[in-house]
């Protein structure tokens, strides 16, 4: 059965603190569907997720590498952003199946453009731009 929790995210600041509140339950490992249009703010909610999790490094969008990886001391995280492939057959021949490891928290942005390919998510998160401004964020848990 799912769990769904919704949030709001006024503003950038919101957003990152977010991404730490989200690093507590996803410290563990796991794969995680990121879906929104661009500049939506995944690659932000990510960027907070690593900071909880003591990456102090410099973040950036996977869009042109496809992959970014951060080794910690507890998991590694994988940050992919799938928006440039064209069908998700692509996936079957970059080796990508051996980042989906125990130790590894799996972040995927477009993950439609993989459908067929990837494994089910443990977690799907959906970012939105509502009227009044800001983001709204839809986490749907055992999707």
């Amino acid at each position: 059965m799912s769990r769904v929790e919704g949030f709001h995210a006024a503003d950038e600041a919101a957003m990152l603190a977010l991404g730490a509140k989200l690093a507590e339950r996803w410290s563990g490992g796991g794969l995680v569907y990121l879906s929104g249009d661009l500049g939506m703010g995944k690659t932000t909610l990510v960027r907070g997720l690593l900071r909880a999790l003591g990456f102090t490094g410099r973040v950036k969008s996977p869009s042109y590498g496809l992959v970014e990886s951060y080794p910690l001391d507890s998991l590694t995280v994988h940050h992919l952003d799938l928006y440039r492939l064209g069908h998700g057959e692509e996936l079957a021949y970059l080796g990508l199946e051996d980042l989906f490891e125990k130790t590894s928290l799996v972040l995927v942005e477009w993950p439609e453009k993989g459908r067929g390919y990837l494994p089910p998510p443990d977690w799907r998160v959906t970012i939105e731009a509502p009227a009044g401004g800001g983001r709204d964020l839809r986490i749907e848990a055992g999707a």
